[in-house]
């Protein structure tokens, strides 16, 4: 099988993601990786084992940050080949591309230059935070499918349930899910799991949002009567949840292994450039974007 040849784009504040998605491609240095300014990073790729864990049949071979000092640091740490100055000059020497921001204001123009090209892009959640944004974005596709983009925490398996959990729970009453930072660049990182959980609910028939002390709690009441609250909890130190509560009984689900639902959402991207699977439905995601919009307009 070819390797595919990828390239990066990095990196917005506090978003390491150049540095981990590298290294679950590549490998890594790990004299290097250990001064990444993400110490979580080289924590837990310590504790798994290279080459083994790493996605065999594709490589990072280019990079490009804002910073060409950065740029050689992440490059050191997780072996890409080259770094480039501007990041239009990818196009042509690789065959998709890890737009690794998750500052959505800048994923229109990043991402430009490579969807006018034809090229797979994985864009960094959220892909948009209004959906007139989002519709702007897949308006530039040369054609369906080209754009995947997600939260990694929907690869997460601890954060599903399994059919014997669903069969104990009974009917679900209400879905409280947690996550640090800020509402619109984290709340995707519990927004998508709980979709996933929940299944067809049918419309959203109310939202409210509430701020207070740096939080955002946004609940939603869905046309099936179940209610879902998603809150942002800002510099507060805790960890991802979802409480899940059903007619029987209640499961508290633990986000706990960054390194598998990183890698699941890479493999998942390269299956779909691979074309052996389909990319994140559009309708999904702009789902999901609907409930970041109204957090923000109900606030």
């Amino acid at each position: 099988m070819t390797q595919l040849r990828l390239g990066i784009l990095g990196q917005s504040d506090g978003n390491g993601h150049p540095y981990s998605w590298t290294a679950i491609f590549n490998g890594y240095d790990p004299e290097v990786m250990a001064s990444c300014p993400f110490p979580v990073i080289p924590e837990y790729l310590g504790r798994r084992k290279f080459p083994d864990d790493a996605i065999a049949d594709a490589t990072v071979t280019h990079i490009w940050t804002q910073d060409r000092k950065l740029s050689e640091h992440i490059a050191a740490a997780g072996r890409i080949s080259r770094i480039v100055d501007r990041y239009e000059e990818m196009v042509g020497q690789v065959d998709a591309i890890l737009l690794a921001r998750d500052d959505a204001e800048n994923h229109y123009a990043m991402s430009l230059p490579f969807l006018e090209a034809g090229l797979p892009i994985y864009v960094d959640k959220p892909l948009a935070y209004t959906r007139p944004e989002a519709e702007r974005i897949y308006g530039r596709q040369v054609y369906d499918g080209q754009i995947f983009t997600c939260s990694a925490l929907a690869y997460a398996a601890e954060l599903t349930l399994t059919e014997a959990d669903r069969g104990q729970l009974g009917k679900l009453k209400s879905v409280e899910a947690v996550v640090m930072k800020d509402w619109n660049r984290y709340g995707v990182h519990i927004i998508e799991p709980v979709l996933q959980l929940i299944g067809d609910q049918g419309k959203l028939t109310r939202i409210t949002a509430v701020d207070r002390a740096g939080a955002r709690t946004v609940e939603i009441i869905w046309e099936s009567g179940l209610v879902t609250r998603f809150s942002a909890l800002g510099a507060a130190a805790t960890p991802i949840e979802i409480n899940v509560i059903g007619e029987h009984g209640v499961r508290r689900l633990t986000f706990t292994d960054t390194f598998a639902a990183f890698k699941g959402a890479l493999q998942a991207f390269v299956a779909v450039v691979r074309k052996q699977a389909q990319t994140t439905p559009k309708e999904s995601v702009m789902r999901v974007i609907q409930i970041i919009e109204a957090g923000n307009q109900h606030g």
